[in-house]
């Protein structure tokens, strides 16, 4: 078991006490086994995003991360050779919110969910990017139908991104807490959802079935997470 401490969202996951324990469990499957859809389907969104997924850069940074390689993604590769493709650090100190700072830090406290919608939004007028943001928020397993619509409407181009703030041990089986990484792409044919993560620490990419992803979110965050107890999670669109 681990240890009950008080965690930040999105601290690096911390290898399985067994030793012979598997990296991911049965609900991620690692891209490096499974890129059929990739090779047979045009997916906008992984071609766009993927090469702008860096690791998140302190163990709370997990937001910033996303949001960095979302903006990156919908901007794509600067057309000058003077232009630098947008960091982690330069978008904080862009956005200017020494409250995003302080929850990024290593050993923050990470961000709810109703904050990553504030500081997504911030991030999009620090950079002069005329998208506009939705979020989705699902109350119970009745919006599995309005979560897999967005999924299906966001797969068919890279104008948009989907952020997914998530308890990352739900799908991948390890470590219990809260994380946001970003949509790579949705196979509605075998509805299983691609998540480019940022905890590339202890990750890769990993596809999940849409129903466990919508478990992710509803799971509310444990009392070892200190202010982000109970909190769930949900959808920030950029659009």
């Amino acid at each position: 078991m681990r240890l009950a401490l008080a965690f930040p969202l999105c601290l690096a996951a911390l290898p399985a006490l067994a030793q012979d324990a598997p990296k991911l469990g049965p609900n991620a499957v690692p891209i490096t086994t499974d890129n059929t859809y990739l090779r047979a389907n045009p997916a906008p969104d992984y071609w766009a995003f993927s090469s702008f997924v860096k690791p998140q850069f302190t163990s709370s940074a997990c937001s910033i991360a996303t949001v960095t390689a979302a903006l990156n993604g919908l901007a794509g590769l600067p057309p000058h050779a003077e232009d630098q493709v947008i960091s982690q650090q330069g978008l904080l100190a862009q956005v200017g919110s020494t409250e995003w700072m302080a929850l990024s830090a290593e050993d923050g406290d990470g961000v709810l969910f109703d904050q990553l919608v504030t500081f997504t939004q911030a991030a999009l007028t620090a950079t002069g990017s005329a998208k506009t943001i939705t979020s989705f928020k699902p109350k119970d397993s009745t919006d599995a139908e309005a979560m897999r619509a967005l999924l299906a409407q966001n797969e068919i181009s890279a104008d948009d991104a989907l952020l997914v703030y998530f308890n990352q041990g739900v799908v991948t089986g390890d470590w219990d807490g809260p994380h946001i990484s970003l949509i790579g792409a949705y196979d509605a044919a075998t509805d299983r959802v691609l998540i480019l993560e940022v905890d590339q620490d202890w990750y890769i990419p990993y596809w999940t079935p849409a129903a466990i992803l919508l478990d992710a979110m509803l799971k509310p965050t444990s009392d070892d997470h200190g202010p982000l107890k109970g909190e769930t999670g949900g959808f920030v669109h950029i659009h």
